[in-house]
């Protein structure tokens, strides 16, 4: 799919519509899952290589930030959003110079779809402006990601710590149930890798701005070089602020998996517990049930009274020595 927005009244037009115009003034074309005809198409028109997918999903510093012939092609993987919710990263190019900004996209980004309608309302947007709305968009796409992440881990650590205090008229113990502890180190775990997606995005981000400033400093004005460098300004606040959302992931997986564990020892203590009050009284039983031909309490007449007094005495003892104790 072709879209092509001209300098004034950001009007889309179609593939046909450019072939027949040509550049004529076009400041952004953005190729969302281009057919070779439209590459072809556009490079015919624009004089510019339009990067492949596979040459998008390159890693190498080299390869995502480059000059060709006075053109920057840059690329960054950009958030998605799919259908179950999770977070996943689309590769995106950008070729910009001074006349045309060119995207590259396999994927609907939303970034992209709201600097389209910003620029409904602008009578007049340059390229380099249309780049700096692209990656300004996209860093508050990235920020609200790391908000909601944030939210996350806010509901985690509330369930963790403060679910005991919630239980009214109960003595409060470092107990917690352990399928809603699992379900709180799931969360936080998805929490974790949302904000590793965001943090890889406004790297990338923050490399291509530091990379535009530099290499296009000839051709851009002072205010978009403020711009850019307020775009890296963000990425850098956003960082400090993804890292402390780190930390917190740290301590709410270390709480959840502490609690585990108490839930899981209090367990092991009450079999213990049980098994230690169980041996006096079987000791007791064992005993009478020895078949000896002189056995004093057979005689008794409260003989077998005695017996079950002493097995229900035995079992208490353990018991009352355990809960002053405090181990029960």
């Amino acid at each position: 799919m072709l879209q092509a927005y001209p300098d004034l009244g950001n009007c889309e037009i179609s593939a046909d519509q450019l072939h027949q115009e040509g550049l004529n003034g076009h400041t952004w074309i953005d190729l969302q899952d281009p057919t070779p005809e439209e590459v072809a198409e556009v490079e015919r028109i624009c004089g510019l290589r339009v990067p492949t997918r596979a040459e998008l999903e390159e890693i190498e510093l080299s390869s995502r930030i480059r000059v060709e012939k006075d053109t920057l092609y840059m690329s960054a993987p950009l958030l998605v959003r799919t259908e179950d919710g999770s977070i996943l990263t689309a590769p995106t190019g950008f070729v910009l110079n001074k006349q045309v900004c060119l995207t590259v996209r396999f994927a609907d980004l939303v970034a992209f779809d709201n600097v389209t309608e910003a620029l409904k309302t602008t009578d007049h947007s340059t390229a380099p402006d249309i780049f700096a709305r692209l990656l300004e968009e996209v860093v508050d796409r990235a920020a609200d990601r790391l908000e909601v992440a944030a939210d996350e881990l806010n509901k985690a650590s509330h369930a963790i710590f403060h679910q005991d205090e919630a239980r009214s008229g109960k003595k409060s113990k470092l107990t917690q149930d352990t399928k809603l502890l699992r379900r709180i180190m799931t969360q936080i775990g998805r929490a974790s890798e949302r904000m590793s997606v965001a943090r890889y995005t406004l790297v990338c981000i923050s490399r291509m701005a530091q990379f535009t400033a530099e290499r296009g400093k000839d051709w851009l004005d002072e205010a978009m070089l403020s711009r850019l460098h307020s775009v890296r300004a963000d990425v850098a606040s956003l960082e400090q602020y993804e890292e402390n959302l780190l930390s917190r992931v740290q301590l709410l997986q270390d709480a959840a998996t502490a609690f585990i564990s108490i839930e899981q020892n209090d367990v092991v203590k009450v079999l213990t517990i049980a098994s230690v009050v169980g041996v006096p009284p079987v000791m007791v039983v064992g005993l009478y049930g020895m078949n000896f031909k002189y056995m004093p309490e057979l005689n008794w007449a409260w003989g077998y009274p005695y017996a079950i007094a002493l097995i229900i005495i035995t079992t208490l003892i353990p018991l009352a020595w355990f809960k002053w104790k405090d181990w029960m």
